[in-house]
């Protein structure tokens, strides 16, 4: 007898969370059966692009702590 995608799903949470994690990971990756071959390329353009941005100037690096607080702030936490 074939198990139900409900029985499944509350068997899945019963799981570890790190195990969980993983098995989330897992049929996410699954859904992805299209591999795009200009990602990587497409990848690469955006990588250069935001190193040029910060090494001109046009953005401002912030220090991490500085960004969790403005994220924090904006959230209301």
């Amino acid at each position: 007898m074939a198990i139900s995608p409900a029985e499944l799903f509350r068997d899945a949470l019963t799981l570890p969370p790190e195990v969980r994690a993983a098995l989330a990971d897992s049929l996410l990756e699954s859904l992805d059966a299209e591999i795009d071959p200009d990602a990587e390329d497409a990848w690469r353009t955006e990588i250069r692009r935001r190193l040029t941005d910060i090494d001109s100037g046009v953005v401002r690096m912030i220090p991490w702590d500085e960004a969790r607080q403005v994220l924090q702030a904006r959230l209301g936490r």
